[in-house]
């Protein structure tokens, strides 16, 4: 059975928690990055990563990864959202929650500094 849904303040510090848990070596280096969440995916979100109705995202990177940049230094901040419904229901008690939490904010982070999931997958 999921974990109740956290309320907003609830999961702020279970993301904040989350983020001081990974490695400094990653968090330290991210730079102008926008740490948010949702309740949940917007439609626009799947449709533009060709999602079927029945999947959903746990979290999202959006911007440009470090790689990628060539040089650029002006750019829009780059943007991690958790989506809380989804974690919430994939999770089965609270330690669950701050797993999946963890696990998703570290996922998107990597695709930040440009990791593929292959790569991904092999750091864990």
């Amino acid at each position: 059975m999921p974990v109740a849904i956290p309320t907003d303040d609830e999961f702020d510090v279970i993301v904040g928690q989350a983020l001081d848990s990974l490695p400094k070596k990653y968090t330290q280096k991210l730079d102008n990055v926008a740490i948010v969440y949702a309740d949940d995916p917007t439609p626009e979100q799947h449709y533009q990563l060709k999602l079927r109705h029945d999947q959903t995202l746990l979290g999202l990177y959006e911007g440009v990864p470090l790689p990628a940049r060539g040089g650029m230094t002006k750019l829009m901040p780059d943007k991690i959202t958790l989506f809380k419904h989804p974690l919430a229901y994939k999770s089965n008690s609270p330690q669950e929650l701050q797993e999946n939490v963890r696990h998703t904010l570290w996922h998107e982070m990597a695709h930040y500094f440009g990791l593929d999931h292959p790569q991904i997958h092999a750091l864990e």
